[in-house]
């Protein structure tokens, strides 16, 4: 039987396993990165269309990264809310040392 998480906390560790290769979380680091460009920049700009454009090019740096690289299937599927809020505690634990972008 699968585990059922209940809260972020005991979630992330999870997270943390099925992303093990350099090469996808450097490619979710890029993707999330992304995200804040495009938030900013369709904020200062007043063109909010390119906010539609974020979940593509977020997931879709993050999806390459589990299928060609992780070779698992993206958390995101199960648990969609703990993913992305880990997707975004990964970002700043990579961004700040917390974490390693190679792991192993």
């Amino acid at each position: 039987m699968e585990k059922q998480y209940k809260t972020l906390e005991e979630f992330y560790p999870y997270y943390l396993a099925e992303h093990q290769n350099a090469t996808c979380r450097k490619l979710h680091f890029v993707g999330t990165a992304l995200l804040f460009v495009i938030l900013i920049a369709g904020v200062v700009t007043g063109n909010y269309v390119w906010l539609f454009s974020i979940p593509f090019v977020c997931y879709g740096f993050a999806w390459v990264g589990h299928f060609f690289f992780e070779k698992n299937k993206p958390a995101t599927f199960k648990y969609p809310f703990f993913s992305l809020a880990s997707d975004f505690k990964l970002f700043f634990d990579l961004l700040v040392g917390r974490q390693k972008f190679n792991p192993q």
